[in-house]
Parts: C-alpha cells; sequence; structure tokens
C-alpha cells in the first residue's frame, strides 16, 4: 500500500489552487462541495471558474504563483499546463509540510485525489495512486451502477441513531451485531423504497426492544488453494463479519486480507513436525469462542473436508452444540491443476482420479497401492513432497509403468507457482535439480502429457 486513504475534513477551512483551465475546475469543484474556502491564483481564469469560486465566497488572484501562497492553507492542488510551475508548487509545500496535489504528476504528490463516488454521507474513494487515473475512474463506473443513491439516504438514518446504538450496546461486538442484523433485515428496503418514516420508526422500536444478543457460531470456509479470486461470494461474506479469524498455513496472505480488519488473528497452522496447535486443542479453541459469543470464521487452505480435518472439527461443535456453517473451498488438486494445464480426466487419457495423502506413516507412505495402480486413472497425492521417493518406489513395485509421467507442483495458483515435469524415471533426479517448497502437490498419470498445449497459466 503506497498511500493511505484518509478522509479531510476542509469545512470552512483555506485550501489554494493554482491554474485556471478546465483541470483546475475539475479540482476547484471537489473542495469547494467539501465546503473549502478556496483561494485560486492564475493568470488567466476561466470565466465559470471564477464565478463559482466568488458564489462560495473564496478569492481568485490573476497573476503568477509566488511561493508565499500556499501560506496558511491546508490543503494545495497545482493544476497547471506549466510543469516549472507545479514543481514550484510542490516544492514550496513539501518545504512546510502542506498536503499538495499536483495533477498528473504523482510524484510531485504528498497527497492523491481518487476517484469518488460520492452518496453522502457515504464515500467512496478508489486511487490508483496515480499510476492510472483512468482505470480507477473505470472501477468507479462499474461501482456506481451497484450503489445507488439511496444508500446515502440510509446511512445518514443510521447515523441518528448511531449514539443510541451506544448506549443500549455498550460491547463494541454487541453493537456490531446488531447493525448486521438492521442491515440484513427489511430495513434498508423501506429506505431504498422512500419510506423513511416508517424505517426511523422501526429502527427506533428495536433499540427499545433489541432482540437477545445472538449465539456464537463457527463458520468452516475453504480458503481454496492460494488465489483470493477462487474464493466464493458466500466465504467472502463470512470473513467479512466474523469476530475471530483461526486460519492455518496454507492460507495465503492476499486472502487473509480479505478478512475483516478488525477481527482478532489466531495461526493454528500445522507443518511436518511443526504443529502451532494440536488439532484436539484447535477444536476446544473453536467451541471456546463461539461459547463467549463470538462468530468465528475458521480459515482452510483449500476444502475443508478434503484431507483438512473439517469433519473433526464440526464433530465436536456438533457435540458441543454449537451452530455452525460448513461452506466448500475449490481443493489444491482441482485448482493447482487447472492453473497447470493438467486436466484431471480426459476422454483419451483418463476416466477416474483418485485424491490420496502422501503423509508417511513409520517412515513409508501406508496406501491401498494395488488400487492406485491403474492405466486410465489419475492419482492426485497431497503432502507428498517429503515422501517422494517411497511413494515412486511402490508405485513402481505395484506396476505402474517408468515412463508414467508425474507433476509437481509448488505454490499452485499464487504468483509464485513452480511445476517441475517427468516420468517416475526421472522426477527424483528433476527435483533435485530444481527444489520445490512446500505446499507441493503431485499429479501422477498420462494427463501430465498435456500441460505443454494447455497451460494458460505460464508459471
Amino acid at each position: 500500500m503506497e498511500t493511505l486513504p484518509l478522509g479531510f475534513r476542509l469545512q470552512d477551512r483555506p485550501c489554494l489552487v493554482v491554474g485556471g483551465g478546465d483541470i483546475a475546475a475539475r479540482k476547484a469543484s471537489l473542495v469547494l462541495r467539501a465546503g473549502a474556502r478556496v483561494t485560486l491564483v492564475a493568470p488567466e481564469v476561466l470565466p465559470s471558474l471564477r464565478a463559482d469560486i466568488k458564489a462560495q465566497g473564496g478569492t481568485v488572484q490573476l497573476r503568477r504563483f509566488q511561493e508565499d501562497d500556499v501560506v496558511g492553507n491546508v490543503l494545495v492542488i497545482a493544476a497547471t499546463s506549466d510543469e516549472a510551475v507545479n514543481a514550484a508548487v510542490s516544492q514550496a509545500c513539501q518545504a512546510r509540510s502542506i498536503p499538495v496535489n499536483v495533477v498528473d504528476a504523482p510524484a510531485l504528490c504528498t497527497v492523491i485525489f481518487p476517484a469518488i463516488i460520492d452518496r453522502s454521507p457515504l464515500l467512496i474513494g478508489i486511487s490508483s495512486n496515480g499510476v492510472s487515473p483512468v482505470l480507477a475512474r473505470r472501477l468507479r463506473g462499474r461501482i456506481e451502477s451497484l450503489i445507488p443513491a439511496a444508500y446515502g439516504r440510509l446511512a445518514s438514518l443510521l447515523g441518528e441513531f448511531r449514539k443510541q446504538a451506544k448506549q443500549h450496546f455498550p460491547d463494541a461486538s454487541a453493537r456490531r451485531q446488531f447493525w448486521e442484523s438492521v442491515l440484513d433485515g427489511p430495513l434498508p428496503e423501506l429506505v431504498f423504497g422512500g419510506r423513511e418514516a416508517e424505517a426511523r420508526q422501526q429502527l427506533a422500536g428495536l433499540l427499545e426492544n433489541p432482540a437477545k444478543p445472538p449465539s456464537g457460531e463457527v463458520y468452516l470456509v475453504g480458503a481454496g488453494p492460494g488465489d483470493p479470486d477462487l474464493l466464493t461470494f458466500k466465504a467472502l461474506r463470512l470473513m467479512q463479519q466474523a469476530d475471530v479469524v483461526v486460519y492455518d498455513r496454507l492460507v495465503s496472505a492476499p486472502i487473509l486480507d480479505l478478512c475483516r480488519r478488525d477481527a482478532d488473528r489466531i495461526y493454528v497452522g500445522k507443518a511436518r513436525a511443526d504443529h502451532a496447535l494440536p488439532q484436539e486443542d484447535i477444536n476446544g479453541l473453536l467451541v471456546r469462542l463461539a461459547r463467549e459469543g463470538k462468530r468465528v470464521c475458521r480459515l482452510k487452505g483449500g476444502d475443508p473436508f478434503i484431507f483438512g480435518r473439517g469433519g473433526e472439527e464440526i464433530e465436536e461443535l456438533a457435540d458441543a452444540g454449537i451452530p455452525f456453517q460448513v461452506v466448500p473451498g475449490i481443493t489444491a488438486a482441482s485448482g493447482c491443476a487447472a492453473y497447470s494445464g493438467i486436466p484431471l480426466t480426459h476422454r483419451n487419457h483418463a476416466q477416474s482420479v483418485r485424491f490420496v495423502t502422501g503423509h508417511l506413516k513409520d517412515g513409508t507412505p501406508d496406501l491401498p497401492w494395488a488400487e492406485l495402480v491403474h492405466p486410465n486413472q489419475t492419482l492426485v497425492l497431497y503432502m507428498g513432497l517429503v515422501s517422494l521417493g517411497p511413494i515412486r518406489e511402490q508405485l513402481l513395485a505395484h506396476g505402474l509403468p517408468i515412463s508414467t509421467p508425474v507433476a509437481m507442483i509448488s505454490r499452485g495458483t499464487t504468483p509464485q507457482q513452480q511445476v517441475v515435469t517427468g516420468t517416475l524415471q526421472d522426477i527424483t533426479d528433476k527435483l533435485a535439480a530444481t527444489p520445490l517448497p512446500a505446499p507441493t502437490l503431485i499429479i501422477v498419470g498420462d494427463v501430465v502429457t498435456l500441460r505443454e498445449r494447455l497451460n494458460w497459466f505460464r508459471d
């Protein structure tokens, strides 16, 4: 994050605009709408711009910029066609620690104007940090179509009752849950339909007779293999309303960033021979947090019911009488294969697929090898990086040809994705030449030969 988005109160505060053309007019209109007292300095000024500033009590000075013009202002905007003047404005402001925006010159700015969606008092700003203003405006157009003007009226109505809500719900968590229940109920539609008086009466009634605070709940959410674009809408919604996020090692940082900012985060990741918290303790933690009235998002990489021990966790929740929801995620086999150009099944190569775990037990993988060796089957092994050697030996010993294709996919679906392909004959040598970090998925079968033609991700 290169800049920090902030709301800037300009009501009745002095601002300077340097420039008198169309671009200066657009910038001046924004600070005028925010209630600023604007002084504009330029040798020539558009008549309409001069009229707008004077109509709101501002001042227009028909002359060239002078360094002392910036003194006493809380914000300065340089919007001239003269690069030397713009640079002088920026230098004068930065020497005095005055926030400055220079149009089309991000390097000279200490503040960036976002593309704004105005649903006052609700405001949404979209910024590209000055890199691509056209893209920011394009996104603004798309979002504006999704947010009716009535959202401003809804925000104003909720603001009227904010103080009362704080008195009724001193606890911040209970207060947040109250407002979320209001927004999930029929009240917003009353406002959108123009029935604000009815909505106001309903909200007053909810505060006078608040419902019993909701009990805790656990959301068992599959975070997918790493790419945040693969999350489901439901997963994202629950991630953003949870009070606590309990997450494991396979949850990527970009996905964690999509969780509610003020939610508590508890890491319970498990790596080989390094468990931050034993599974039994994780189960107990979920029960304890829910009994405290918290909404808990148990965020697990991939799908929680495919080698994720999610079944064990909800068994414990069910026994304790804790409400829970389960949100499936794209499992690593599906996501990593797709992002590597390897279809798990194909009419001409494989008519079935088998998912197994490559964990070692007493130094060897404990698997039904005879069932896994089949000419028209794709075999996917989770967590098999360390046990690749024994896995290879068992597959060969049970009759799989030494020419069988193999793919090793590390950190699949993320920008760090790496893929090493070979056969059962040479895959261990190739892995030794190109070591891969965990997590790594192994795909064995003829479908691996399609990767060269079908790889679209281009890792």
